[in-house]
């Protein structure tokens, strides 16, 4: 794995991966479905948006920015969409709203043995490095937990899998060549978006989790053992991300309950140097967990929803920073949204100027709460 020089990135205001698609681009998308333009048609307006979204975030004041997650059909479906061997079939868990109403979707089961076709994540940071004048780029990913909680023992064909040990193994190989080739291009931050471990901390879902035969001790052990063998080698100067939240589905989420079932080993156990949590509402809790966090690792706190479009008050935002760092040191935190703003291609329900607000928002206060440090 390639060096990647200087020091790893640590920023106080933070955007967590994907960005609402401007209407050109879902219009150029559904154009390309329907054969009314080419790929390279859609290709020129898809670098377009990305390169608008890059100097958006730049001029907003963010030091770290994304491609907005604009060339992904969702989150974690582009991933498995890169690999051999998935078919779709119904997750056991399903999203929920705030009027109660439950919602099904369809996740990846590993029908035959998996292999990657080619680099999943590489051409994106390429082209979005290549866009960036001064921000980094982070390149996201979804954490392998994702690949099997959503249906646990029936993630995985055992005609294909006899022993789900291998198909952890084929996973972790895969991760770890896409970091690889990532750190080769010179990516200096790498974020694992994690769902079933905050899942996790919701006593419901652990329930279901053991009436399917899984049990929830073990599946955290587990999952915290992956992320642990994938980023056993980071080069040095590479920070290794990983952004918490309880789903993100046009607005939905599938879970609820603070970190504490899973803090101490969430924030000892693995080789992670910066924790993205969502905290933008009670389904989250409070901040008493991060007294786990050692010396040395950052939080992000995800104090802004992007979930809907009513923009925060900057004063309560520094009242909830200082409530954190009654718990964790406030030179340990920094400050971002809750989550992405859009998951799916769909995206969630505010618009793009409520976004772009909010994300101003976050850089004041953040330059508020800790100057130019």
């Amino acid at each position: 794995m390639a060096s990647v020089s200087g020091p790893a990135p640590r920023f106080r205001a933070e955007v967590v991966g994907s960005l609402l698609r401007p209407r050109r681009l879902k219009q150029a998308g559904q154009d390309l479905r329907e054969g009314r333009i080419s790929s390279s048609d859609y290709a020129t307006v898809l670098d377009a948006a990305i390169a608008t979204a890059i100097e958006r975030q730049e001029r907003a004041g963010l030091e770290v920015a994304t491609d907005g997650e604009f060339g992904r059909s969702s989150w974690f479906g582009f991933f498995f969409e890169g690999l051999n061997g998935f078919c779709l079939a119904p997750s056991h868990f399903k999203f929920k709203d705030s009027d109660g109403q439950a919602f099904e979707w369809p996740t990846c089961v590993a029908e035959e043995r998996i292999e990657r076709r080619t680099p999943i994540v590489l051409a994106e940071y390429k082209r979005a490095s290549h866009l960036a004048r001064t921000a980094i780029v982070k390149a996201t990913m979804p954490a392998p937990s994702a690949f099997h909680f959503f249906r646990l023992s029936k993630s995985v064909n055992p005609a294909a899998y006899p022993d789900v040990g291998d198909y952890f193994d084929d996973l972790v190989a895969i991760y770890r060549a896409e970091i690889s080739e990532l750190a080769a291009a010179g990516c200096r931050y790498v974020q694992l978006d994690e769902v079933p471990i905050a899942m996790l901390c919701d006593a419901d879902v652990r329930r279901q989790a053991a009436a399917e035969g899984g049990d929830p001790h073990a599946l955290l052990d587990t999952y915290l053992g992956l992320v642990g063998r994938i980023l056993s080698n980071l080069p040095a100067g590479m920070t290794a991300g990983m952004h918490l939240c309880r789903g993100n589905f046009r607005s939905r989420w599938m879970a609820s309950g603070g970190y504490e079932p899973v803090a101490e080993k969430l924030f000892n156990a693995i080789p992670v140097d910066t924790y993205l949590l969502e905290y933008d509402s009670e389904r989250a809790g409070d901040f008493s967990p991060l007294r786990f966090v050692p010396k040395g690792k950052q939080v992000v706190l995800g104090l802004v929803s992007s979930k809907v479009g009513e923009l925060e008050k900057e004063g309560d935002l520094l009242r909830r920073i200082e409530d954190a760092a009654c718990f964790c040191p406030v030179n340990q935190l920094a400050l971002s949204a809750q989550c992405g703003f859009a998951s799916v291609a769909g995206g969630n329900a505010l618009t793009e100027e409520q976004q772009w607000a909010k994300l101003g928002l976050i850089v004041r206060t953040a330059t508020r709460a800790w100057g130019g440090s």
